[in-house]
């Protein structure tokens, strides 16, 4: 679109009418402008979350929202499309609201899975939930589980 619109522009200089010059000008602005509106910018977005018992073949396996304690691992699995530039994410994992770990991961384009885990122990049942955040900590997607005997 944009070499329609240098074209465009160039005609109009190379013309020496003046009234070829008033009419062509106004029609390449309003193409660049009906341009400029429709190409959005791509965001990072996260296209899929969710708490699981494993991984295989880069998907999650079992997700679940309550997990039993013999399980002994638990992992947060997001999956980001598109990642329009190379950028750090977190999953900050929360027991009852006390934040209790937070994992930084890398994402690379066009778009990346990845996850992070925890191991279970006798003092982690209860409530849980997983704030998956950006890098300026704005909250993509919060994930609620539980962990119980």
């Amino acid at each position: 679109m944009l070499a329609k619109i240098r074209c465009c522009i160039n005609m109009a200089c190379m013309k020496s009418h003046p009234i070829k010059h008033f009419v062509l000008l106004p029609i390449c602005m309003a193409v660049l402008l009906t341009a400029h509106a429709g190409a959005q910018e791509e965001t990072l977005t996260l296209a899929y979350g969710t708490m699981c018992e494993s991984i295989e073949n880069f998907h999650p396996v079992f997700p679940a929202v309550v997990f039993p304690l013999s399980k002994e691992e638990i992992i947060c699995f997001t999956t980001f499309d598109p990642v329009p530039e190379r950028t750090h994410i977190f999953h900050n994992w929360y027991k009852r609201d006390r934040l209790v770990s937070r994992a930084k991961l890398t994402l690379q384009p066009p778009k990346w899975s990845s996850f992070s885990s925890m191991q279970l122990r006798n003092a982690d049942k209860g409530p849980w939930r997983v704030d998956i955040t950006d890098i300026n900590d704005n909250i993509l997607q919060t994930l609620r589980f539980s962990i119980s005997d």
